[in-house]
Formats: structure tokens, sequence, C-alpha cells
């Protein structure tokens, strides 16, 4: 049985007393208006959003207001971050994962320069609003003037190949974490979700390789979507924190995406941090859809894989449809109740220094009570409800991030 900290519920405890003579309107009132200050004192980080995927389409500019929950809206553009307090963005450079050869490597790069490219164009075209973080210090400098932070993040160590310089490469282009496979098994690692080889390899001696070189130049590891070996691989191998920039808790939600006890353990005594995941088959066991799986199974076999799709028009058509598959058969939805649980379960186990949040918008993300980045502080609402402090929140929304993203620069050799 997990047990709550003393600090947590005492704070819960004083909270309680404070607010005993309130009618229950005056005390939602009075949380609501003390989480909103501290939403806004507080530096806001989200780790992972697949927004340039979006900002390659010609019809939308990241800096208008989209209309949430309309189609093609997204869940995220700049008005929006401001609405909902969220100071800097990991934007997600995404690769899917193909065939291990030379000319599909070359696609793959190909593409992870398309998208940081259009990243570089936002931060080129907006710079009053918006502008490209390298440092952890960025951040805090960027919120001071009224700016957001455009961190980036490689999702997929796909587009490296065998190739260990481009490591050195995508770090000059601004890439801070890389997250060394996707869906599928690749030449650094092997996926949690790719199974046609039943045997789970870990990490591979070129991918031990290129966590070598991601320390050496100050890159934050990425360990969402690997395979539970190469996770403890990893662990083993780095010389800096790592983090899991999308991942939820396995013992709430059994998915092989999700963290285990073991892991998050491993996790914390390597210093690294853990950022729990908007989406909701991370959060919730939900119910299965054979229709929906059915749908997605003939969408799949008239497309291919995200990465057989060459030309921007298709993979917008593929999305689209996608996205009318989703509607017709809708999933049931996690909230931030079922989001903070799963916050209160690593803090239980191994303590508040070691979570955080990665929404995974525009790639999956959203959930009841926050659909969108304009509702981040719903989440805020939620962590001071439940007794965590001012502090705590701080860690929570950014400082645990920035702790480990200033140790992985300290240890940097570069």
């Amino acid at each position: 049985m997990r047990q709550k900290s003393g600090i947590k519920w005492m704070v819960t405890l004083s909270v309680g007393l404070f607010l005993i003579s309130c009618s229950p309107k005056e005390k939602e009132e009075a949380l609501i208006a003390r989480a909103g200050e501290i939403h806004e004192r507080v530096l806001t980080v989200d780790t992972h959003a697949d927004t340039p995927l979006h900002m390659l389409r010609e019809d939308w500019n990241i800096a208008e207001r989209h209309e949430p929950g309309e189609r093609g809206s997204g869940n995220i553009d700049l008005p929006r971050m401001k609405e909902g307090g969220l100071d800097a963005e990991f934007f997600a450079v995404f690769v899917g994962q193909g065939l291990l050869t030379p000319e599909s490597y070359a696609r793959a790069r190909e593409r992870a320069s398309r998208l940081l490219d259009v990243v570089h164009k936002m931060c080129q075209d907006h710079p009053d609003l918006v502008e490209l973080a390298t440092t952890p210090e960025d951040a805090y400098r960027f919120e001071k003037q009224g700016k957001r932070a455009a961190y980036i993040g490689l999702e997929n160590g796909y587009p490296i190949g065998k190739d260990l310089q481009l490591v050195k490469e995508f770090y000059d282009r601004g890439v801070r974490y890389i997250t060394l496979c996707h869906g599928g098994d690749n030449d650094i690692c092997d996926s949690s979700t790719d199974r046609r080889n039943p045997e789970d390899n870990g990490l591979s001696e070129f991918g031990k390789q290129v966590v070598a070189e991601c320390n050496r130049l100050g890159i934050m590891v990425d360990v969402s979507h690997i395979s539970d070996k190469s996770f403890f691989d990893v662990i083993q191998v780095s010389k800096a924190p790592v983090i899991a920039s999308h991942s939820s808790v396995h013992v709430l939600c059994d998915h092989p995406r999700n963290l285990s006890d073991e892991m998050l353990n491993a996790l914390a005594t390597n210093g690294g941090v853990i950022q729990i995941c908007l989406v909701s088959s991370f959060l919730i066991t939900t119910e299965p859809n054979p229709e929906r799986d059915k749908a997605l199974a003939e969408l799949r076999e008239k497309y291919g894989s995200w990465s057989d799709v060459k030309d921007e028009e298709t993979r917008e058509k593929m999305r689209q449809e996608y996205a009318a598959i989703r509607e017709a058969y809708p999933e049931e939805k996690a909230s931030v109740k079922d989001l903070v649980d799963h916050i209160d379960c690593v803090v239980d186990l191994v303590g508040v220094d070691h979570v955080g949040i990665g929404t995974d918008f525009d790639g999956g993300g959203g959930i009841e009570g926050c659909e969108d980045v304009s509702e981040m502080p719903h989440i805020t609402e939620e962590l001071l409800r439940r007794g965590y402090s001012e502090e705590d929140i701080q860690k929570i929304w950014g400082g645990n991030l920035m702790r480990v993203f200033r140790e992985v620069s300290a240890r940097a050799t570069r």
C-alpha cells in the first residue's frame, strides 16, 4: 500500500481548516483563484507536443488562435499557449519508423530537416511571441520578456540511421533531447510496442554510442517508447540523468508504453524524471472497440504507415480520415483527476522530484478537463486541490525537468 507523505497531508489539513467556514462555492472559487496565481508564478514546461506536424500545413498558422475542438485546430498555438499560461514547449520532430536501409535513412533525415525548419521559421517569423531555446536558462529569460520558449526534441532516433556524427548535427540545429525509438525497433534500440521479433534485444552497441554522444554533447536521453530491456540498458550506460518525455505509470494502466515500479525506482536513482502523458490509453484502461480497430486497420491498409506516405497532401488526407474515425468511434477519455492520480503514484513511490508533464498534444494527447493548452491551469487546480504546495507544483510544472536539463548540460564535455 502506497502511503501519502506527511507534509502533503499537513498542507491538505491546513487548507481544509482555513476554508472550513466557507461555502463549497466560495471554497472552490478561492482554490481556483489561488491556483491561477501559482500557475502564473511558476515556470510551466510541456516536454512533448507534435505541433510541427500542423506547422507543415500551408493553411495553418501557429500565431493565429484556433478554436478548440474544431477539426484541424490542433491542441496548441501561440495565443492559446499564452491563455493557458504555458511558458515553454518542447516541439517534437517526429519521424515514423521505416525500413533500415540507406534510402529510408535519407528520407527520414529529410523529413526531420523539414520539421526542424518549421520550428526555426516560427521563431524567425514571430520573434515578439516566441524564441528558440537551447539552454535551461532561456526559458526563464523569455518568460520575463513575455515570450514563449520553443525547445526541440527529436522523437525517434531513426533519422540518425547508423551515422553517429548526425547526433552533433541535430544538436547544432537545436535538438535538446532524443527519443531513442518510436513504435518500431531501430538501429539504436528496441521499442516497447514492436514485438515482431519476440525477443527484446534492448540497446544495441551503436545505441550505446548514441547515448554516450548525447551525454558528451548535453542532449537529454529520452526513454519514452523504448522497451523494458532498452530502458535498463540506458540506465546502466548513461552518465547523466534521463527523461521519459511523455509516459505514464504501469501500475495504474497496463500499457507497454508505461513505466513499472521497478523502472520508476531506477529512474529516480538515476536522478531522472517521468513526464506524465495526457493520452487516455496511457492513463486508464479503456474498453475494446472492434469497430474502431477495424476502421484503423483499413486506414493502415489504404495508406501504409506514416513513414510510407511521402507527400504532405496525402499525409493530410490520412490525418483527416484518422480524425474522422476517432470522431465516429470515440474512446473513453481520461480526466485531469486520472492524470493527477499518476502524478500521485510517482510521488508516493519515489518522491515529488521525479515527475512532470509531457502532454503529447497534437499527437493523441487531450483529456477531459485539459483538451488543449488553454486548459492547462486545470491541472494546477487539481494539484492544489490534493494538497500539493506551491513548491511541489513548481517542481512538477518545470522545476524537475530543468534540474535534469541543467545536470545533463553540466556533465557535457563537448
